[in-house]
Formats: structure tokens, sequence, C-alpha cells
């Protein structure tokens, strides 16, 4: 068997998953914690992990992943994030299955109107990078607002290999 992506991207789904759980069980008012920047706090964090990896998907695929609702789901409440769960899912479910994608160049417009080229294991390994690195401003937006903030080593690799082997 070859070393590939798809059990970080397994894990990442689960930690994503695992994430929003966490969430649910907190105070409504801990959806707009923030650390440092109060345009960036816990919701607005959540909806930015999941709407980028639908970018991300898009980008490496050229097609959006199917997802329930029209677009992805703003969270205004704790009960948004249990349909935010299952958008997450989809697109997660997307990421997994483009790592059977062979690995091309692929050239777009990005976000700035630069046209660039990556390689698709590029963008998917981003998009791993991305979901880890904002699951950590979740934790410290918590934190500094004295919410139970995400334990980010219930999180890690180890723990998701102990759970789903």
């Amino acid at each position: 068997m070859t070393i590939g992506l798809e059990r970080i991207l397994r894990h990442m789904a689960w930690a994503n998953q695992e994430t929003i759980k966490h969430l649910q069980a907190l105070p409504e008012e801990s959806l707009k914690a923030f650390a440092t920047n109060p345009e960036w706090y816990v919701a607005e964090i959540l909806h930015h992990i999941v709407e980028a990896a639908d970018n991300y998907a898009f980008r490496i695929t050229g097609e959006r992943p199917e997802v329930p609702g029209e677009s992805i789901q703003e969270i205004e409440n704790i009960a948004d994030l249990e349909f935010l769960a299952k958008q997450a899912l989809a697109i997660d479910a997307a990421l997994l299955e483009s790592a059977k994608l062979d690995d091309t160049q692929l050239e777009f417009t990005n976000y700035s109107g630069n046209r660039v080229t990556r390689w698709r294991s590029t963008i998917l390994s981003q998009a791993i990078h991305h979901a880890t690195e904002h699951r950590a401003q979740i934790a410290s937006a918590l934190e500094a607002k004295g919410f139970t903030p995400v334990n980010l080593d219930d999180l890690d690799l180890w723990s998701y290999e102990i759970d789903k082997g």
C-alpha cells in the first residue's frame, strides 16, 4: 500500500465534526467569541472553514460538491450547527474523493485576480492545513472569552486513530 492523503483527509473531516459537536454543547454566546479581532469570531471562522473547503474542492475538480441547501450555512445560532455539519460532511467527502484524481497542475484565477498554476496535491494539502489552522483559532477565541475551548490534543491524529482505528 502506498502512502496517500486519504487518512489525513478522513482525520480532517472527523476533526471538523468533533469541533462542531463541541460548539453545540456551548452557550449560544460562544459563537461570537473572538481572540483579537471582533470580526473574526467563532461562527465566522467555522463558516469560513466549510466555505473554503467548498472552494478548494471546486478548484481541484472544477465542480461544486453537492451539499444540502443552496449555499454554505451562515451560523446565527447553535441550531444552525447541525445543518452546517451536514454540509461539512458532504464537502469533506468530496475532498476525500478528489484524492483519487491524478496530480496534475491546474490553472485558475485566484481571489486577487492573478492567474496561478497549482498542483492538485498542493490545493488538497492546503485544504487540510487550512482547516487545522482555523480550528486552532476557534480554540483560542473560545478560551479568550472564557468558554471551554476545543481541546486540540483531543483532535490530533493519535486521537483520531484511537477513535477510528
